[in-house]
């Protein structure tokens, strides 16, 4: 019997292995990482070897969500269109959601594309639709974000520089290259209602989002600037003051929607929204987060329905039922064989005539057609290359109609989808559709959304004292 034998039965103990066997079992060990390292290594040149067969993967981007952090407050913001007036009351949650607590909405009055046409009718409209929201929200009003649709409002983009000199870009910088796109933007009768830079270049360095800490000679910006006719906004602040109701802001309605319906991939990546609304169709191009283009066509689905009411001789209340309720962009085998009755104009009601319903059809598609031909040019001679040709979201009360989105497609060419207000709640069901995406997105710029350097005011704070007075006497009577 062995030594080491004799040991453990005395002591109880188990003995330890020789110390020769311990190496083994470590460099055993040793020999299998170094193995691995090995593979590791060999499966990266393998990598270098296949070249863009199999490309080194980068690390995946954060996926986890950003919360928002919204204004402080509860907001107010009126939508005024030709077949609708919505008025929102909301604010922004701690979760990064927005609220709705109030909302209003009545059949618009005494306006046209946007634009107003009769004082009296107009308020009346506005002092309903308020009423209604404040009383959902128990909240009193005081002032109110706006949607801009009247006075043809138009795009325009400015490239300006400014002299630094090799100091720190500062906040004062930046307004005065917005104050210097305005001024250039400056045309007579017409004014600015946003000012919103794109990009910026320090120096050479061009890209950078927000140029302030920079050391740099020149500072250049790229200014999206939108203005529209003065008298226009005049009119419609006197009508909104006429219900005791200041302005807080004025925003590009398609701007608005686009907030409301977009994701932020296709705000990244390029998107075009196309807000169908009652009396105009307002377009919108986005990309890299930024809004590039905006323009309006003088055509809604108010002009739908004049069109059924003339071609089959019907009052325009029974068209617009016969639109909603059945009409459709696309012709199918059974519309032929599906009859119709529709009441017709000056006859007791009791009088309708028999007809197709592909005779409905073919009045309401050509309009229709005419719409997105003329939006596939503006998109074309916009001159936005790649943002333009991207993905298309429909919006707007007109947008729902059956078939829209596939005609769309077909005549603009571009994938298409329907969009519907996005990340809001509490919205009434019956305001949660495309016809609300506008209210909705003004909600948001009203809670801080959409904002570039949402921290700085890009307005030039005015002149104090006597330099003042002086400006404002020579700017009454020059």
């Amino acid at each position: 019997m062995s030594e080491n034998h004799l040991v453990s039965q005395a002591t109880g103990l188990v003995p330890r292995a020789p110390a020769r066997k311990r190496a083994t079992r470590r460099a055993r060990k040793a020999a299998e990482a170094g193995n691995r390292a090995l593979a590791r290594t060999s499966g990266a040149l393998d990598d270098a070897h296949d070249g863009a067969q199999r490309p080194l993967a980068l690390p995946a981007p954060d996926s986890s969500p950003t919360r928002r952090h919204w204004r402080a407050g509860t907001f107010g913001v009126l939508d005024i269109g030709t077949s609708k007036v919505t008025c929102l009351i909301g604010r922004g949650e701690p979760d990064g959601s927005l609220r709705v607590t109030g909302c209003g909405w009545q059949r618009s009055r005494g306006v046209r594309l946007g634009g107003i046409t009769d004082f009296k009718e107009a308020e009346r409209a506005i002092r309903a639709a308020v009423g209604q929201a404040e009383e959902a929200a128990d909240h009193h009003l005081r002032a109110v974000t706006v949607s801009l649709s009247c006075g043809g409002p138009e795009s325009r983009l400015f490239n300006v520089r400014l002299p630094v000199g090799g100091r720190i870009v500062a906040d004062a910088d930046i307004r005065r290259i917005v104050a210097e796109g305005r001024a250039r933007a400056a045309s007579d009768g017409r004014e600015v209602v946003h000012a919103m830079p794109l990009r910026f270049s320090v120096d050479e360095v061009e890209g950078v989002e927000d140029p302030r800490g920079h050391h740099c000679d020149q500072l250049a910006a790229r200014l999206h600037l939108i203005d529209a006719a003065g008298m226009a906004l005049r009119n419609l602040t006197t009508v909104i003051g006429r219900c005791d109701l200041g302005i807080t802001e004025m925003v590009a309605a398609p701007f608005a929607a686009g907030l409301s319906v977009l994701v932020a991939d296709e705000r990244e990546l390029g998107a075009t929204v196309i807000d169908m609304g009652g009396g105009v169709t307002q377009i919108a191009v986005f990309a890299e987060h930024q809004l590039l283009h905006t323009s309006q066509l003088p055509i809604g689905g108010l002009h739908v329905t004049r069109d059924i009411a003339r071609g089959l001789s019907t009052p325009l209340d029974c068209a617009e039922r016969l639109k909603v309720m059945l009409g459709n962009a696309e012709i199918t085998s059974e519309d032929d064989r599906e009859m119709l009755h529709v009441q017709q104009i000056g006859e007791d009601d009791q009088h309708f005539a028999r007809i197709s319903r592909a005779r409905l059809v073919s009045v309401i598609r050509p309009r229709l057609e005419e719409t997105f031909e003329l939006v596939r040019d503006r998109l074309d001679h916009a001159g936005l290359g790649n943002a333009a040709a991207a993905r298309v979201v429909l919006t707007g009360g007109a947008s729902q109609l059956d078939g829209v989105q596939r005609l769309a497609a077909s005549v603009l060419g571009r994938p298409v989808r329907l969009g519907r207000p996005a990340g809001v709640h509490g919205l009434p069901p019956d305001a949660s559709g495309p016809a609300f995406a506008t209210a909705s997105g003004l909600l948001a710029w009203a809670a801080g959304a959409g904002r570039s350097l949402a921290d700085l005011d890009l307005n030039e704070p005015p002149p104090a004292g006597l330099i003042r007075r002086l400006i404002e006497f020579l700017g009454k009577r020059v």
